[in-house]
This record gives structure tokens, C-alpha cells and sequence, in this order.
């Protein structure tokens, strides 16, 4: 049986470029993706939550981090479509992709709090990267998704 993926919905996300005091953005390597690629935090929305409140806690989840300070919210809703390898695989199937409201914040607490080593862990490793970096690490069904918010993060810090 083949599956008409195009008419799957999009899975409501949030997404979170955490900047050090130097503006370095905040990546993790992921368990699941053996490659060389990394990402912001980012994941999806829980019943009851407002956006702001799903940042927070993804953040805290994924990083344990919860000392930070928002900077901005990045106005438009930014989208990426899984690669069909993985259409019907991740989300158990349920999404063909991700529509996200990125927040950009600022980590405000000693690196001692950063703990990938969560209950559920997502990540392998984590590092920071000059925001220049940011596009060079993604992985390809998100590269424009991180080309859009290096334009805006350039605005907000210049």
C-alpha cells in the first residue's frame, strides 16, 4: 500500500536560537542522525501550551537548560518538509513536516546547567558556533529554514 504523504498535515513546532554572551548560537548533534549535522533546539507543541510556553520547556527537556532571557520572538512561522525517507517514519507518521515559531533568547546562566544527558536524550554532543557558522551544519531539509533565521538574527544584533 502506498501512502499519499503529500496530504499529510504539518506538525506544529517551536524552535529556540539560544545566543551566548559572545552571540554565539547554542547546536546539538543528534542521537538518531550519525552524520555530521546539528541543530537548535527545537520540537513540538503539547495540548494547552501557547508557543512561548513550548520553547521553554523543549529547551529545558532537550538541554536542561532553563536560565535564559527572551530576546524576540521571530514574527513568521518558518516550514520544512521531511525528505520522503523519512515522511512516515518520524512523528510515527502522523506529519509530512513542521511549521515552527522560533524564538530567539539569550542564555543567561553558567555552562554547568547544559546537560544533554536528559530523561529522554535527543543529543550526542552540543557546542557554540559563530552565527555565520549556522547554515554550514544544518541538515538539508532544514537549510532554508536556517538560512531565514540567520538573516533575522543578523537584524536583531545589528
Amino acid at each position: 500500500m502506498i501512502r499519499n504523504f503529500s496530504k499529510l498535515p504539518l506538525r506544529k513546532g517551536v524552535g529556540i536560537v539560544l545566543l551566548n554572551n559572545k552571540n554565539k548560537v547554542f547546536v546539538a548533534k543528534r542521537i538518531d542522525n550519525p552524520k555530521n549535522f546539528w541543530q537548535m533546539p527545537q520540537g513540538g507543541i503539547d495540548k494547552g501550551e501557547n508557543y512561548y510556553e513550548a520553547a521553554l520547556r523543549e529547551l529545558k527537556e532537550e538541554t536542561s537548560i532553563v536560565s535564559v532571557k527572551l530576546i524576540q520572538e521571530i514574527e513568521e512561522k518558518l516550514t520544512y518538509i521531511l525528505p520522503d525517507n523519512l515522511i512516515g517514519i518520524i512523528w510515527r507518521g502522523r506529519f509530512k513536516g513542521q511549521t515552527q515559531k522560533w524564538f530567539v533568547m539569550r542564555f543567561i546562566g553558567k555552562e554547568s546547567e547544559i546537560n544533554i544527558n536528559t530523561k529522554n536524550p535527543e543529543f550526542l554532543d552540543w557546542k557554540w558556533i559563530d552565527l555565520e557558522d549556522l547554515t554550514k551544519i544544518a541538515v538539508n531539509f532544514k537549510l532554508n529554514v536556517y538560512k531565514s533565521l540567520k538573516k533575522e538574527i543578523f537584524k536583531i544584533l545589528n
